[in-house]
């Protein structure tokens, strides 16, 4: 792996245009200057296909927000390829469906979850289901109604399940004839405000960040079922300022989870058991302001960190078998990232 390309989605209500591209060298470490990918409106969410020929991005413009669609080319720049919009806010989550062909969005404004079909050509070609959440939380501010914020695919590929902060609850579909039925709603604590959602790479756990709670919540998964075993904080006991969680990953060997504080400005690094539930490992500053989303590179052997109020993009090695992040002197201006996505590699 000689250069990596990842892009970056963005806020555009400052100064940035819209999706971002870099490229990154995992033997030197060498960053090259990000380049504007893509001038399009509010790309806060990503996702790319898994043959990397096409990307997906949470979008809107004057007629509302949708999802835009994007082919990828060999020298890896975007041509647009088409959008759909509706009345009304843009969603903040897009993933993939790999088993039906469909792209999937989340809207938190909305607190709904919508399915499109895509055309042989990667194209965006029609809305073909759109389930709505009902229901709210204490914490009046956030949870009045029901804000859907993720919508994925179970690892066994049979599920979509969504996050739901409102609403304080887990929402699991199946899909028939493109169409999202639902299958079973599982109620979390009142305050927690799920957020995102990753899975464990033996399938066998999901890892749910509370973004009001500021807690990981760890589930035992099976077809379709999730059961709580376990409910971990993000911040250490003497914190008393605001906070709110942001992303979550898992390391593809299934041994650390990491995820992201806004408000303590960190990313909390946690070891994985056997029996699925996480330890404390160790914890590191984001490098700046806000930090709303992270990945790890292909290699692994590096994390990348998106301060969306410090417009930076901090560079942080990382140690294999400890899990432990260490801060480099790298890092690039990018005005509000708040996503990244590499390509597969």
């Amino acid at each position: 792996m000689s250069q990596l390309t990842a892009f970056v989605g963005t806020y555009t209500n400052g100064e940035s245009k819209g999706i971002y591209r870099f490229t990154f060298d995992p033997t030197s470490g060498n960053i090259e200057l990000p380049e504007l990918a893509a001038e399009i409106e509010a790309p806060t969410y990503l996702t790319i296909s898994p043959n990397n020929e096409h990307l997906y991005a949470v979008a809107k413009n004057v007629q509302g927000g949708g999802v835009a669609a994007f082919s990828i080319s060999e020298n890896h720049s975007l041509d647009y390829l088409n959008g759909l919009v509706e009345e009304g806010a843009n969603p903040c989550h897009v993933s993939l469906h790999s088993k039906s062909g469909l792209l999937l969005s989340a809207n938190y404004h909305k607190g709904q979850v919508d399915a499109y079909t895509l055309t042989p050509d990667g194209a965006l070609s029609e809305h073909s289901s759109s389930v709505k959440h009902t229901g709210s939380g204490p914490i009046e501010e956030r949870q009045e109604k029901a804000h859907a914020h993720f919508a994925g695919v179970t690892p066994d590929g049979q599920f979509i399940v969504s996050a739901d902060l409102g609403a304080d609850s887990l929402y699991v579909y199946d899909v028939t004839e493109n169409e999202l039925k639902l299958k079973e709603e599982i109620k979390v604590k009142p305050g927690t405000g799920p957020r995102h959602i990753t899975f464990h790479p033996n399938g066998k756990f999901a890892y749910v960040n509370g973004e009001l709670s500021s807690e990981i919540l760890v589930f035992e998964y099976h077809y379709g079922t999730f059961t709580l075993i376990q409910t971990i904080s993000t911040l250490p006991e003497d914190f008393l300022g605001d906070n709110t969680g942001g992303a979550i990953q898992i390391t593809s060997d299934g041994h650390y989870i990491y995820a992201s504080n806004r408000g303590h400005d960190s990313i909390y690094i946690f070891k994985v058991k056997e029996s699925g539930e996480l330890d404390f490992s160790s914890a590191v500053t984001s490098g700046g302001e806000h930090p709303r989303d992270f990945t790890l590179d292909p290699t692994e052997k590096y994390v990348f960190v998106a301060n969306k109020d410090s417009d930076n993009v901090v560079l942080y090695t990382r140690d294999t078998e400890s899990g432990a992040l260490t801060k480099t002197e790298k890092e690039i201006s990018i005005p509000n990232p708040v996503c990244l996505k590499f390509l597969h590699y």
